[in-house]
Protein backbone atom coordinates (compact mmCIF):
# COMPACT_ATOMS: atom_id res chain seq x y z
CA UNK A 1 0.00 0.00 0.00
CA UNK A 2 2.81 2.51 0.64
CA UNK A 3 6.20 2.03 -1.28
CA UNK A 4 8.06 3.27 2.25
CA UNK A 5 5.57 1.92 4.52
CA UNK A 6 6.73 -1.70 4.25
CA UNK A 7 3.93 -2.79 7.63
CA UNK A 8 1.27 -2.02 5.49
CA UNK A 9 2.11 -3.77 2.38
CA UNK A 10 2.97 -7.03 4.46
CA UNK A 11 -0.53 -6.91 5.95
CA UNK A 12 -2.07 -6.51 2.76
CA UNK A 13 -0.85 -9.47 1.64
CA UNK A 14 -1.73 -11.62 4.42
CA UNK A 15 -5.40 -10.30 4.17
CA UNK A 16 -5.55 -11.14 0.31
CA UNK A 17 -3.37 -14.15 0.14
CA UNK A 18 -5.48 -15.40 3.00
CA UNK A 19 -3.92 -19.51 2.69
CA UNK A 20 -2.15 -21.61 4.60
CA UNK A 21 -1.15 -19.27 7.09
CA UNK A 22 -0.57 -18.94 11.04
CA UNK A 23 -3.29 -19.60 13.56
CA UNK A 24 -5.57 -16.83 14.46
CA UNK A 25 -4.59 -16.96 17.74
CA UNK A 26 -0.60 -16.37 16.39
CA UNK A 27 -1.67 -13.82 14.40
CA UNK A 28 -4.10 -11.75 16.86
CA UNK A 29 -0.99 -12.34 18.92
CA UNK A 30 1.65 -10.60 16.83
CA UNK A 31 -0.93 -7.96 15.99
CA UNK A 32 -1.43 -7.28 19.35
CA UNK A 33 2.42 -6.45 19.92
CA UNK A 34 2.62 -5.00 16.97
CA UNK A 35 -0.53 -2.42 17.50
CA UNK A 36 1.17 -1.67 20.73
CA UNK A 37 4.49 -0.56 19.46
CA UNK A 38 2.87 1.34 16.69
CA UNK A 39 0.64 3.37 19.50
CA UNK A 40 4.07 4.16 21.47
CA UNK A 41 5.28 5.41 17.90
CA UNK A 42 2.42 7.78 17.56
CA UNK A 43 3.17 9.55 20.96
CA UNK A 44 6.53 10.38 20.13
CA UNK A 45 5.57 11.33 16.23
CA UNK A 46 5.30 15.55 15.92
CA UNK A 47 4.70 16.23 12.25
CA UNK A 48 1.27 15.00 10.46
CA UNK A 49 2.31 13.00 7.94
CA UNK A 50 4.07 10.58 10.11
CA UNK A 51 1.00 10.93 13.12
CA UNK A 52 -1.30 9.30 9.83
CA UNK A 53 0.94 6.90 8.82
CA UNK A 54 1.06 5.26 12.55
CA UNK A 55 -2.45 5.34 12.85
CA UNK A 56 -3.32 3.96 9.27
CA UNK A 57 -0.74 0.86 10.18
CA UNK A 58 -2.33 0.55 13.62
CA UNK A 59 -5.22 0.97 11.39
CA UNK A 60 -4.28 -2.25 9.30
CA UNK A 61 -3.25 -4.08 12.34
CA UNK A 62 -6.50 -4.08 13.91
CA UNK A 63 -8.28 -5.29 10.45
CA UNK A 64 -5.53 -7.68 10.30
CA UNK A 65 -6.54 -9.22 13.70
CA UNK A 66 -10.77 -8.85 13.19
CA UNK A 67 -11.17 -5.73 15.52
CA UNK A 68 -12.86 -3.89 12.14
CA UNK A 69 -14.60 -0.81 14.29
CA UNK A 70 -11.34 0.20 16.02
CA UNK A 71 -9.46 -0.16 12.47
CA UNK A 72 -12.07 2.31 10.81
CA UNK A 73 -11.55 4.56 13.68
CA UNK A 74 -7.92 4.42 13.48
CA UNK A 75 -7.82 5.10 9.55
CA UNK A 76 -10.87 7.95 9.96
CA UNK A 77 -8.28 9.35 12.59
CA UNK A 78 -5.54 8.92 9.75
CA UNK A 79 -6.90 10.83 7.22
CA UNK A 80 -8.25 13.66 10.00
CA UNK A 81 -4.74 14.15 11.02
CA UNK A 82 -3.47 14.43 6.93
CA UNK A 83 -6.29 14.38 4.56
CA UNK A 84 -3.52 13.74 1.74
CA UNK A 85 -2.24 10.84 3.31
CA UNK A 86 -2.99 8.31 0.28
CA UNK A 87 -2.23 4.97 2.24
CA UNK A 88 -4.87 5.70 4.84
CA UNK A 89 -7.73 5.82 1.91
CA UNK A 90 -6.36 2.72 0.33
CA UNK A 91 -6.49 0.54 3.27
CA UNK A 92 -9.91 2.31 4.26
CA UNK A 93 -11.31 0.91 0.92
CA UNK A 94 -10.23 -2.29 1.61
CA UNK A 95 -11.85 -2.64 5.18
CA UNK A 96 -14.90 -0.93 3.16
CA UNK A 97 -14.87 -3.76 0.28
CA UNK A 98 -14.22 -6.16 3.47
CA UNK A 99 -17.79 -4.86 4.86
CA UNK A 100 -19.47 -5.46 1.37
CA UNK A 101 -19.78 -1.94 0.90
CA UNK A 102 -18.55 -1.47 -2.61
CA UNK A 103 -19.67 2.34 -3.22
CA UNK A 104 -17.55 3.17 0.10
CA UNK A 105 -14.57 1.55 -0.94
CA UNK A 106 -14.37 2.96 -4.95
CA UNK A 107 -14.94 6.35 -2.96
CA UNK A 108 -11.94 5.62 -1.08
CA UNK A 109 -9.72 4.40 -3.56
CA UNK A 110 -10.49 7.21 -5.67
CA UNK A 111 -9.33 9.22 -2.89
CA UNK A 112 -6.17 7.28 -2.67
CA UNK A 113 -5.05 7.65 -6.66
CA UNK A 114 -6.04 11.44 -6.63
CA UNK A 115 -3.55 11.92 -3.36
CA UNK A 116 -1.18 8.86 -4.52
CA UNK A 117 -1.35 8.77 -8.25
CA UNK A 118 2.30 6.97 -8.58
CA UNK A 119 1.80 4.49 -5.66
CA UNK A 120 2.06 1.40 -7.74
CA UNK A 121 0.78 -0.84 -4.44
CA UNK A 122 -2.58 1.89 -4.41
CA UNK A 123 -3.08 0.69 -8.28
CA UNK A 124 -2.50 -2.73 -7.52
CA UNK A 125 -4.84 -2.71 -4.72
CA UNK A 126 -7.59 -0.86 -6.70
CA UNK A 127 -6.91 -3.12 -9.36
CA UNK A 128 -7.43 -6.25 -7.38
CA UNK A 129 -10.73 -4.53 -5.80
CA UNK A 130 -12.44 -3.66 -9.42
CA UNK A 131 -11.41 -8.11 -10.19
CA UNK A 132 -13.65 -8.91 -6.87
CA UNK A 133 -16.56 -6.98 -7.37
CA UNK A 134 -17.00 -8.35 -11.45
CA UNK A 135 -15.19 -5.49 -13.27
CA UNK A 136 -12.08 -7.73 -14.63
CA UNK A 137 -11.19 -5.19 -17.57
CA UNK A 138 -10.89 -2.41 -15.91
CA UNK A 139 -8.76 -3.87 -13.29
CA UNK A 140 -6.29 -4.58 -15.21
CA UNK A 141 -4.51 -1.83 -16.69
CA UNK A 142 -4.05 -0.98 -12.63
CA UNK A 143 -2.00 -4.16 -12.23
CA UNK A 144 0.26 -2.63 -15.67
CA UNK A 145 0.02 0.81 -13.80
CA UNK A 146 1.83 -0.44 -10.69
CA UNK A 147 3.93 -2.86 -12.83
CA UNK A 148 5.11 0.16 -15.05
CA UNK A 149 6.73 2.00 -11.31
CA UNK A 150 10.50 0.53 -11.38
CA UNK A 151 10.60 1.53 -8.22
CA UNK A 152 7.55 -0.82 -6.85
CA UNK A 153 9.43 -2.89 -4.50
CA UNK A 154 6.74 -6.09 -4.65
CA UNK A 155 6.37 -6.53 -8.20
CA UNK A 156 5.04 -9.83 -7.58
CA UNK A 157 1.68 -9.08 -6.00
CA UNK A 158 0.90 -7.22 -8.84
CA UNK A 159 1.49 -10.03 -11.12
CA UNK A 160 -0.27 -12.48 -9.09
CA UNK A 161 -3.35 -10.50 -8.71
CA UNK A 162 -3.26 -9.68 -12.52
CA UNK A 163 -3.10 -13.68 -13.34
CA UNK A 164 -5.56 -14.28 -11.38
CA UNK A 165 -7.36 -11.20 -12.79
CA UNK A 166 -7.01 -12.94 -15.99
CA UNK A 167 -7.91 -16.42 -14.83
CA UNK A 168 -11.61 -15.03 -13.23
CA UNK A 169 -12.49 -13.39 -16.88
CA UNK A 170 -11.81 -16.54 -19.06
CA UNK A 171 -8.53 -15.31 -20.65
CA UNK A 172 -5.96 -18.42 -19.42
CA UNK A 173 -2.81 -17.45 -21.64
CA UNK A 174 -2.59 -14.52 -20.14
CA UNK A 175 -3.40 -15.50 -16.61
CA UNK A 176 -0.51 -18.15 -17.30
CA UNK A 177 2.01 -15.07 -18.19
CA UNK A 178 1.11 -13.24 -15.22
CA UNK A 179 1.49 -16.13 -12.82
CA UNK A 180 4.66 -17.53 -14.35
CA UNK A 181 6.50 -14.21 -14.00
CA UNK A 182 5.15 -14.26 -9.86
CA UNK A 183 6.12 -17.33 -9.50
CA UNK A 184 9.37 -16.79 -10.33
CA UNK A 185 9.88 -13.70 -9.13
CA UNK A 186 8.64 -15.44 -5.44
CA UNK A 187 10.67 -18.82 -5.87
CA UNK A 188 7.09 -20.63 -6.29
CA UNK A 189 5.44 -19.62 -3.15
CA UNK A 190 2.41 -20.98 -1.83
CA UNK A 191 -0.18 -19.16 -2.90
CA UNK A 192 1.52 -18.66 -6.41
CA UNK A 193 2.27 -22.42 -6.63
CA UNK A 194 -1.41 -23.07 -5.56
CA UNK A 195 -3.08 -20.14 -8.26
CA UNK A 196 -0.54 -22.73 -10.78
CA UNK A 197 -2.14 -25.94 -9.69
CA UNK A 198 -5.25 -24.55 -10.49
CA UNK A 199 -4.39 -22.87 -13.87
CA UNK A 200 -3.08 -26.12 -14.52
CA UNK A 201 -6.41 -28.27 -14.13
CA UNK A 202 -8.31 -25.50 -15.63
CA UNK A 203 -6.06 -26.22 -18.39
CA UNK A 204 -6.17 -30.16 -18.45
CA UNK A 205 -2.54 -30.57 -17.48
CA UNK A 206 -3.37 -32.66 -14.37
CA UNK A 207 0.33 -34.19 -14.52
CA UNK A 208 1.49 -31.23 -13.68
CA UNK A 209 -1.12 -30.05 -11.40
CA UNK A 210 -0.23 -32.98 -9.03
CA UNK A 211 2.93 -32.09 -9.05
CA UNK A 212 2.44 -28.71 -7.20
CA UNK A 213 -0.27 -29.83 -4.96
CA UNK A 214 1.86 -33.19 -3.99
CA UNK A 215 4.76 -30.12 -3.12
CA UNK A 216 2.41 -27.84 -1.44
CA UNK A 217 0.99 -30.84 0.96
CA UNK A 218 4.59 -31.98 1.61
CA UNK A 219 5.57 -28.50 2.98
CA UNK A 220 2.40 -27.18 4.22
CA UNK A 221 -0.77 -27.74 6.33
CA UNK A 222 -2.91 -27.77 3.08
CA UNK A 223 -6.04 -26.26 3.13
CA UNK A 224 -9.55 -26.32 2.10
CA UNK A 225 -8.77 -24.89 -1.46
CA UNK A 226 -5.89 -27.54 -1.52
CA UNK A 227 -7.49 -30.64 -0.57
CA UNK A 228 -10.45 -30.06 -2.92
CA UNK A 229 -8.36 -28.94 -6.25
CA UNK A 230 -6.33 -32.44 -4.98
CA UNK A 231 -9.27 -34.27 -4.87
CA UNK A 232 -10.52 -32.93 -8.50
CA UNK A 233 -7.07 -33.33 -10.15
CA UNK A 234 -6.98 -37.28 -8.86
CA UNK A 235 -10.53 -37.98 -9.62
CA UNK A 236 -9.72 -36.93 -13.51
CA UNK A 237 -6.24 -39.16 -13.41
CA UNK A 238 -8.71 -42.02 -11.99
CA UNK A 239 -6.33 -42.38 -8.89
CA UNK A 240 -9.32 -42.66 -6.43
CA UNK A 241 -6.95 -43.85 -3.69
CA UNK A 242 -5.48 -40.48 -3.64
CA UNK A 243 -8.51 -38.86 -3.99
CA UNK A 244 -10.22 -40.67 -1.27
CA UNK A 245 -7.42 -39.62 0.63
CA UNK A 246 -7.94 -35.88 0.18
CA UNK A 247 -11.34 -36.06 0.69
CA UNK A 248 -11.07 -37.80 3.84
CA UNK A 249 -8.98 -34.91 4.97
CA UNK A 250 -11.61 -32.14 3.83
CA UNK A 251 -14.22 -33.76 5.62
CA UNK A 252 -12.20 -34.41 8.68
CA UNK A 253 -9.99 -30.69 8.86
CA UNK A 254 -12.70 -28.32 6.81
CA UNK A 255 -16.23 -29.76 7.75
CA UNK A 256 -17.51 -26.38 7.16
CA UNK A 257 -16.12 -25.17 3.59
CA UNK A 258 -17.69 -24.20 1.32
CA UNK A 259 -15.21 -27.19 -0.51
CA UNK A 260 -16.44 -29.69 1.90
CA UNK A 261 -20.07 -28.66 0.51
CA UNK A 262 -19.58 -28.84 -2.98
CA UNK A 263 -17.86 -32.44 -2.55
CA UNK A 264 -21.02 -33.78 -0.87
CA UNK A 265 -22.90 -31.72 -3.35
CA UNK A 266 -20.74 -33.96 -6.10
CA UNK A 267 -19.48 -30.35 -7.85
CA UNK A 268 -16.48 -31.15 -9.68
CA UNK A 269 -15.84 -28.55 -11.50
Amino acid sequence: MINSGGKIARIFCVIVSGMLLPTLAQSQQASGQNAQQVAEQESRAKDPRSRAKIHTELGALYYQEGNIPVAMEELTIAIYIDPTYAPAYSMRALVHHFLKEPKYAEDNFRDALQHGPDDPEIANNYGWFLCQIGRQKEGMPHFERALRNRLYQTPDRAYLNAGQCAVSMGDLALGEEYLQKAYRLTGGSPIVALRMADLYYRTGRLIEARKEITELARKLEPNAELLWLGVRVERKLEDRETEMRYASQLRRRFPNSKEYQELLKGNYE
